[in-house]
């Protein structure tokens, strides 16, 4: 049997996909979280072979949980499974180590490939999306400049973004600054903007 852990943080998403998953005589399905945070403990739990991550979820999104995962549990083959196919999302994924990444409105059978596949030792991309990751190139973005933007997402003032990441005002001016550039914006909700439509966030 193919042990398979799923976290999506929309439970109608990740009902279904337990239901669809739990048809085949292969899988299994032994864990469902709806946040980042629950990966971990649940992968320890449970130690699945496959893990199918959604990107967005809360707190910690699953391109960054994808790291921890393979480090705490190397065993563990994980596949992103998003609405998303961004490329800065593709590459960040692979970079992190996912050996998958498909998207939701996928059919049904590819997705069960996918699993089956990777659990195989394969790597499944979808051809077109990496073609596109490889244009658009690497983000150009620094990991501290990633962080004030999604702070910033959220609006506030410099000072407030500063407190919640524990930096000072002057530091949090330069990354924006520089992030304002490096996306070609005009102010840092546009940077913000379009590094999430890049995928980059």
């Amino acid at each position: 049997m193919i042990r398979v852990l799923l976290a999506d943080d929309q439970a109608l998403v990740r009902g279904a996909l337990a239901a669809m998953l739990a048809l085949e005589p292969d899988i299994e399905v032994v864990a469902q979280v709806g946040s980042g945070e629950e990966v971990l403990e649940a992968a320890r739990r449970t130690v699945p072979d496959v893990a199918l991550l959604d990107v967005q979820m809360p707190g910690r999104d699953g391109l960054e949980v994808t790291a921890d995962l393979r480090a705490a549990l190397p065993s563990c083959r994980v596949v992103i499974c998003t609405t998303f196919g961004r490329p800065g999302y593709f590459a960040r994924a692979m970079e992190n180590g996912a050996s998958g990444f498909v998207v939701k409105d996928a059919p049904p059978e590819h997705l069960v490939d996918t699993v089956r596949r990777v659990h195989a030792g394969l790597r499944v991309v979808d051809p077109a999306l990496a073609a596109e990751s490889l244009a658009s190139g690497s983000s150009p973005l620094t990991a501290r400049e990633r962080d004030v933007l999604r702070a910033a997402r959220q609006g506030g003032t410099v000072a407030e973004i500063a407190r919640s990441l524990h930096l000072s005002a002057g530091t949090v001016r330069n990354h924006l600054s520089a992030a304002i550039g490096k996306t070609g914006a005009g102010t840092r909700a546009e940077a913000a903007l379009i590094a999430d439509e890049h995928g980059w966030l």
